[in-house]
């Protein structure tokens, strides 16, 4: 995910959730966006760009940590949306059509990350703190009661 907020030349969606946020919501069956080379495992099952999780079968609990080049941050975020049972890690951008038209509608609960997320790099080295804070997104009941229950620090709030 790229984790800058402005364009940028070069920029790469290959940013990693760092293992403290994975570990605090709990086992995940599939990451449909997983980094090509992961520093740890994300899900049982892992599908990177290479095998294009979008047009692969979902099933059990995912976790969602997009790319953030468009259009794919929405085409995933839909895909989840209809899939109904995971985890999305965006950035805390309620105002966007993306939010409003599927987040709002679809979405069980979020929180809202106290702290900016420092992401990891391919190298393993941590990135800067992000020009955005991230929040999290629950689809489904049990992962809104994960939300609401994790030791992430935040604002949890219910949806639907």
């Amino acid at each position: 995910m790229n984790t800058r907020f402005e364009r940028i030349e070069k920029a790469s969606d290959e940013w990693y959730t760092p293992k403290e946020v994975l570990e605090a919501l709990g086992k995940f069956d599939l990451d449909p966006c997983a980094p090509i080379a992961p520093l740890w495992p994300t899900a049982t099952v892992m599908y990177d760009k290479h095998i294009d999780g979008l047009s692969q079968k979902w099933e059990g609990r995912v976790w969602l940590n997009p790319p953030y080049s468009r259009p794919l941050i929405e085409q995933f975020v839909l895909r989840l949306a209809e899939h109904g049972n995971g985890i999305a890690l965006l950035y805390n951008r309620c105002d966007s059509k993306m939010f409003q038209d599927i987040i709002f509608k679809k979405a069980i609960a979020m929180k809202f990350l106290r702290h900016r997320i420092r992401f990891y790099r391919p190298d393993g080295t941590r990135g800067n703190s992000p020009g955005c804070g991230s929040i999290l997104i629950a689809f489904g009941k049990d992962n809104a009661e994960i939300l609401k229950t994790c030791t992430l620090e935040g604002k949890y709030v219910q949806i639907n």
